[in-house]
């Protein structure tokens, strides 16, 4: 629901933001101070609807706005993944900082009416309300798919385009449910991240629960810790573990750091005694898209699901 405020009005709620006028884009950026009521990871909150000026600080957002057809004026200083390569364009879109570290004199420069951020960008976000009214994107690990589809209605109400944030989901639901018609017939699975060598496994509750509550893998019978970096392996665990599916996340190849391939890394004869290798049931995943993105926008989503709808068709 939207509605029109005075200018005092709005003065009012951006102070209970913290937010000083003259630098959220009262003057400068065309704000016309008309709200919008969503709800991101804070609660209800009142945004500006149709921002002119608006700073993204998470990539899954540049996804979701991208699916929405709607633009931004400010992004990340960060090497953009392949479907998200449009931002890559300096000159078109102004860098304001990295994930962590936003750049907050060229923030100031532009006089953003709404910033967007959370995740990786979380802790920043108290110092990013001095600027202009700040929409928490950060999505919690047990909630995961219920608050892509959160983000993905707050933003479409904010840019007024309701109908395509409804269709997107829509749209992800149908795939979903595909996906887990497949995943149903298929032996348990295991989702494995190779970084610099190493190994770490992630079940059920963990950053990539999505796999097993969502998409519908089954797990493994062993418990596995929850933690952010999840639970260190050996290759020896793994071929106890046996899994009839083998779920790769390659963290170097996603921040584009030099390393083992985990192709090569995994291609051992200890590995090579597993079920899955055996039965050509390793998925090397979209390193980018589960990694960067966090799975969490439509794009991101909608295209993980199609890479492993088509392993398993293959089978």
């Amino acid at each position: 629901m939207s509605f029109s405020v005075t200018r005092r009005q709005a003065m009012g709620r951006l102070g209970q933001w913290g937010v000083v006028l003259s630098l959220a884009g009262g003057g400068a950026s065309g704000w016309t101070a008309e709200t919008v009521t969503v709800k991101d990871a804070s609660g209800e909150v009142r945004m500006p609807l149709k921002p002119r000026t608006v700073l993204v600080f998470d990539l899954a957002a540049l996804d979701t706005l991208q699916a929405l057809g709607v633009d931004v004026q400010g992004v990340p200083n960060q090497k953009m993944p392949p479907l998200l390569e449009r931002y890559a364009d300096s000159a078109k879109y102004p860098q304001v900082g990295s994930l962590f570290e936003p750049d907050y004199e060229k923030i100031k420069a532009l006089q953003p009416d709404l910033i967007i951020a959370g995740n990786r960008s979380l802790p920043k976000i108290a110092e990013l309300k001095k600027f202009a009214p700040v929409l928490d994107v950060t999505v919690d690990n047990q909630k995961q798919i219920e608050e892509v589809y959160r983000n993905i209605r707050a933003l479409a109400a904010i840019y007024g385009v309701r109908e395509k944030g409804e269709a997107e989901i829509q749209s992800v639901e149908k795939a979903i449910a595909g996906l887990r018609t497949q995943a149903a017939k298929q032996g348990p699975g295991l989702f494995l991240m190779t970084n610099g060598g190493k190994l770490s496994v992630y079940g059920p509750g963990s950053r990539f629960d999505m796999l097993y509550t969502v998409f519908g893998m089954k797990p493994l019978p062993q418990k596995i810790e929850v933690s952010k970096h999840g639970q260190a392996v050996s290759f020896e665990y793994l071929l106890k573990a046996n899994p009839e599916w083998l779920l790769v996340l390659d963290r170097d190849a996603a921040i584009g750091r030099e390393g083992a391939a985990a192709q090569k890394l995994l291609d051992n004869k200890l590995v090579q005694a597993t079920k899955a290798w055996r039965s050509q049931q390793v998925v090397y995943l979209n390193a980018a898209n589960w990694y960067l993105l966090s799975n969490a926008g439509p794009g991101a989503l909608k295209a993980n699901i199609q890479q492993l709808s088509d392993a398993f068709s293959r089978r």
